[in-house]
């Protein structure tokens, strides 16, 4: 069976060295494996919602394009396009739209944070909420749906939303049948997350990172400028906590990174350890920089590169999404005359989803058909214990209103309705 992963980078911002170790160097290894089918794409839909200024949306979609492409990735052996290229994709964004229920966008960690950040400034809950913001986990859901990716390389804080994905091919699938395929969160704990000038994660809203694919002079000049201790040359020095070593190990091989661990226990000059770093980071930078600059400033070049892209995509996206415009019923009248007749889809049943959030703890909800939340679980430790509550809610569904850490998101009729028809129905 060929294994369909699907990743995305926004064009809000130019890439910088965490975006590389973070993003763009596993992508494009991870693209090479036997068995599998990779689709890479440019986020500017996505990018509208976070950014206002048209000319850095360009410009930062032609930087991290160019940036893909220098670093490796084959544009003729995987799918590379830019989001917007797409039709089908806000299409299918409008159909999940209208089977998802607002209690699930309501928890989406995104939304959660402007609100709390309301809350605490005291404004309206709603200030700097914009629709985009909201229903970003829905397009979110259609980028990846669209394409029945089966894997989705993400980092912890975005799990959430390929299980909001899940959700809403769960509840699509309940209505119309069998259509949509239901993706898996891939957390890759090998991927190393750099931290910036300063020890804090590399951003550029911190202000705090290296170029990419910057003049030489610049690099070494940011690199020059790392937060180091007080510690004299001949002093031994601590890795632990330490930015530059942290840093140079993304790099390095294992040997080298022993050998710089050795030269911080015998007192290496900060400077000295500074200059090692520049040159680890420039002996595998450099090689790239050609291709990224031709790229760059033959723009024309890139834009065949993804339209080309888009329309292999589309060679998948067009047809799937006639098969799901047919099947909610959004049909030629010509085809279709005659008598109505009932879709066979799949069963609407109320359901469990069991699911594993950012802070490490496991949930269970109750859902109806449409998706809409009925009951919601507080946090457990273990699956073994969120899974033991669900059995019980199975076997006994009254108990559900005695239950501590369970609570309602709907009428207790509707409720017991829908545990006893779940119950029922023995699933």
């Amino acid at each position: 069976m060929t294994i369909r992963y699907l990743t995305g980078i926004t064009t809000t911002g130019t890439p910088h060295l965490g975006n590389y170790v973070g993003a763009i160097r596993p992508t494009v290894q991870a693209s090479r494996r036997a068995g599998t089918e990779n689709f890479y794409f440019l986020a500017d839909y996505h990018a509208l919602i976070k950014c206002d200024e048209p000319a850095r949306i360009q410009r930062s979609t032609l930087e991290i394009a160019a940036c893909w492409l220098a670093a490796g990735l084959d544009h003729e052996k995987v799918y590379f396009y830019r989001q917007s290229d797409i039709p089908e994709i806000p299409e299918l964004t409008w159909l999940l739209t209208c089977v998802t229920g607002k209690g699930v966008l309501n928890r989406a960690h995104a939304y959660k944070a402007q609100v709390d950040k309301n809350t605490a400034a005291g404004v309206d809950t709603d200030t700097d909420v914009s629709a985009g913001l909201f229903m970003y986990p829905v397009l979110m859901g259609a980028d990846i749906l669209l394409f029945k990716a089966h894997k989705v390389p993400v980092g912890r804080d975005q799990v959430q939303h390929i299980e909001m994905a899940r959700d809403m091919a769960q509840s699509y699938n309940h209505l119309y049948g069998e259509h949509l395929v239901l993706p898996e969160a891939q957390i890759d704990e090998s991927v190393a997350l750099l931290p910036g000038l300063d020890g804090r994660k590399m951003s550029k809203s911190y202000d705090n990172v290296i170029a990419l694919f910057g003049p030489r002079e610049q690099i070494r000049k940011q690199i020059a400028s790392i937060v180091t201790d007080s510690k004299a040359p001949g002093e031994p020095k601590d890795v632990e906590g330490s930015a530059l070593f942290q840093i140079y190990q993304a790099f390095a091989s294992a040997d080298e990174t022993q050998k710089l661990r050795q030269a911080y226990a015998d007192g290496i000059a900060w400077g000295d350890a500074k200059q090692m770093l520049f040159e680890r980071i420039d002996q595998e930078i450099a090689p790239m920089r050609e291709r990224y600059e031709h790229l760059v400033s033959h723009p024309a070049e890139l834009e065949a590169i993804l339209q080309a892209g888009a329309a292999k995509a589309r060679q998948r996206a067009t047809p799937f999404m006639a098969e799901l415009r047919h099947a909610v019923g959004l049909r030629n009248l010509a085809v279709q005359a005659g008598p109505a007749k009932k879709d066979k889809a799949k069963s609407a049943l109320p359901s469990f989803k069991q699911y594993r959030e950012a802070d490490g703890k496991f949930y269970f909800k109750l859902v109806d058909a449409q998706g809409r939340p009925l009951l919601q679980s507080a946090g457990f430790d273990s699956p073994k214990e969120a899974g033991a509550m669900v059995a019980q809610l199975k076997r006994e569904p009254q108990s559900w209103a005695n239950l501590t850490g369970v609570r309602a998101e709907a009428l207790d009729t509707e409720i017991n309705a829908a545990l006893q028809e779940l119950t029922s129905s023995g699933n």
